[in-house]
């Protein structure tokens, strides 16, 4: 008998708990044995070929099994904590599930916005902005969120306010990723933004209700920053800024990074010319930056139209298996068309890049109609 969706989501917040099991291996875990719940019931030898997993750490897990009882703590969790996702919840969002680090629980706090997910630009700098950055960030997201490019920021002083800023005054999308609790307001200044951020759109953490400001936080919440963004803009960055942390994320997830030029003098821009000396792409103005977005894969393009029939026969039957409803596993779909599973993914691949139909993390798809 197969878990409920709600029953999986409780293995992915019990893995969390262990203290030593990070993102890293969590998803390890997860590729090695198709599901959080399989891997928790999994034996010590099997647990043991996943790498990461040594003596002591074989130990702790096996502790928490004995200890945990995983739907209990999610009913307390969920008590908690009303709003988080975890990867079997179809709303995770894809882009961030695909960085070898993903959080296990994403915790939101706002309205609930149907992004487009391959249309997110990260905009990050300094905390201590030049008038020159912040009246190029207020140019360039104006543009951006004008277009519908969902904006994507840390809240914090500097560059990151003003980038959220700017978004909403033109009624774009914006989505700020907190190192604290999405009901932490920080810095408190900020208070009236985040108001206004999740009166149209959300806050996010991997950190749960009550958590409190850490600056051993913030690094971990910048790859969040780049894991959710197809694009990360820089638009001002000392030499040592966590700004470049966000971008060097970018870049190590294959994700396009960009920084606004400025003069040798400033240091609070030398990081940016240190991203641009190291191949960085150079913001030559809001036109130039548009134009490149938009020859970004898939972005913006519609999808042409595809009769069923044309496709080949695997890829037919891959479609009646998939049907309209709820996202389904590659296991199922492999076993529903007695096809080997490299042959399926082939297909699966093709249906994609025509717009048949939609992937979710854990390896879901869903048919497009």
């Amino acid at each position: 008998m197969s878990l409920s969706p709600n029953s999986e989501r409780a293995y992915w917040l019990a893995w969390s708990q262990i203290r030593g099991i990070g993102p890293v291996l969590i998803k390890r875990l997860y590729q090695a044995f198709g599901s959080m719940s399989e891997a928790w019931q999994a034996l010590p030898s099997d647990l043991q070929v996943v790498e990461g997993i040594g003596g002591q750490t074989l130990e702790t897990i096996r502790q928490a099994q004995r200890e945990v009882e995983p739907l209990s703590l999610l009913a307390i969790h969920e008590h908690n904590n009303l709003n988080f996702w975890t990867p079997s919840d179809r709303e995770y969002p894809q882009l961030l599930w695909e960085i070898p680090d993903p959080p296990p629980i994403l915790y939101y706090h706002g309205h609930l916005i149907d992004w487009n997910e391959r249309n997110t630009v990260a905009i990050v700098g300094t905390r201590n902005a030049t008038p020159y950055g912040k009246r190029w960030t207020k140019k360039l997201v104006s543009a951006l969120a004008g277009r519908g490019f969902t904006i994507i920021s840390g809240m914090a002083e500097g560059i990151d306010g003003e980038a959220h800023k700017a978004c909403l005054e033109v009624g774009g999308q914006t989505l700020a990723v907190v190192g604290t609790g999405v009901d932490r307001i920080y810095p408190y200044k900020h208070k009236s933004l985040y108001e206004q951020i999740v009166a149209s759109g959300l806050v996010v953490s991997e950190y749960p209700q009550g958590t409190a400001p850490d600056k051993t936080h913030f690094p971990a919440r910048n790859r969040i920053i780049a894991g959710l963004s197809r694009v990360t803009l820089v638009m001002e960055a000392p030499e040592r800024s966590g700004a470049l942390i966000t971008a060097y994320q970018a870049n190590e997830y294959g994700r396009d990074v960009y920084a606004l030029p400025n003069s040798l003098e400033v240091s609070e821009a030398k990081g940016c010319l240190k991203l641009l000396g190291k191949g960085a792409q150079a913001i030559l103005g809001v036109d130039e930056l548009l134009e490149a977005l938009g020859m970004l894969p898939n972005l913006d393009q519609p999808t042409p139209a595809i009769a069923i029939s044309d496709l080949p026969l695997l890829q037919q039957n891959i479609l009646q298996v998939i049907g309209f409803g709820d996202p389904v596993g590659l296991d199922w779909i492999v076993e529903q068309t007695k096809s080997p599973s490299g042959e399926v993914l082939g297909a699966l691949t093709h249906l994609e890049l025509v717009g048949a139909i939609a992937p979710y993390p854990g390896m879901r798809y869903q048919r497009l109609a």
